[in-house]
């Protein structure tokens, strides 16, 4: 097991040094799904459009473009395109962050806050309904490709 990235020799936090990477083009794809009573998720789906999906979209856009404000470790970020999908399932809701950039560093971070923040949109708005819905974010593609380049790789 390799050492936290995030911590020197003498266990004191630090930001990560990336100044000597060569900048490439990043993308993120973060899955979250808020599981819930069907009763709720048919309630979302009832709403109107652009209720509480597009807030919960607008959140995890707003969000990932203010993840270094958020998690103090991580670098700023200029992003070139961050996506937000919210469906409503049977059981639940499901929303798919994406988020690109061409740097030093990866957006996994962004991709994964943009996820977590949309399904916490999603349970404030449903919580007075369902006080036993959960959520569960993972980060589901990390890819990199040198500028120019076609070819993505999988990290």
């Amino acid at each position: 097991m390799s050492e936290l990235s995030h911590v020197d020799e003498s266990g004191s936090v630090k930001m990560v040094d990336v100044g000597g990477k060569p900048s490439q083009r990043r993308r993120a794809v973060a899955r979250a799904v808020v599981r819930m009573a069907p009763e709720t998720a048919g309630r979302l789906r009832e709403l109107p459009k652009g209720d509480a999906l597009a807030t919960a979209q607008l959140a995890g856009i707003m969000a990932a473009k203010r993840t270094a404000d958020l998690i103090p470790l991580c670098h700023p970020l200029s992003l070139s395109h961050v996506a937000v999908d919210v469906r409503v399932l049977d059981a639940g809701v499901e929303i798919i962050a994406s988020a690109e950039t061409t740097g030093q560093t990866g957006v996994e971070m962004e991709a994964l806050t943009g996820a977590a923040v949309a399904a916490l949109t999603i349970y404030d708005m449903a919580k007075a309904i369902d006080k036993q819905m959960t959520f569960a974010v993972e980060l589901v593609e990390k890819a990199k490709r040198d500028v120019g380049s076609t070819e993505e790789q999988g990290q």
